[in-house]
């Protein structure tokens, strides 16, 4: 589990280098998951509703608006998972009944190795202008 931000992004694919590299077998033997936390909290009185992204953030508002104002709906974007409550985590991450998870996987290693040396290589911008322009596209399947 990491933030839902760029940030989380690219600590995550640091963890599946890891386990790509060095353990392996926990991914080929399903092992290995993600969870997935909200990036934004949206709230109007005492209602509320988590998005994980920004069309479900937009959605959210104005669901929660209803005829009123957008600026009627507070917004909170989380920076990082403490700034989660314990109740929020569980409620959106650990609770069994809730929470999305997903399962890491190798379809393809020759390209898994590909991808993980160019995102992991010396060059640094490179590596983070791909994880910003795609992180909210990935369908991680490694």
């Amino acid at each position: 589990m990491t933030d839902a931000d760029v940030d989380g992004s690219h600590i995550a694919t640091l963890m599946l280098t890891f386990y790509f590299r060095y353990m392996r077998e926990l991914i080929e033997k399903g092992y290995v998951y993600i969870a997935t936390p909200p990036l934004y909290l949206i709230k109007k009185g005492k209602d509320h509703e988590y998005a994980w992204n920004e069309e479900q953030r937009i959605a959210a508002i104005q669901r929660l608006k209803g005829t009123g104002k957008e600026d009627s709906v507070h917004v909170q974007r989380y920076k990082g998972l403490g700034e989660m409550n314990a109740e929020q985590l569980w409620e959106t991450t650990m609770d069994p009944a809730r929470r999305t998870l997903r399962q890491v996987t190798i379809e393809n290693a020759a390209e898994c190795d590909r991808v993980f040396s160019m995102l992991m290589g010396d060059e640094v911008g490179p590596r983070r202008e791909f994880i910003e322009k795609n992180a909210k596209y990935a369908k991680i399947d490694v």
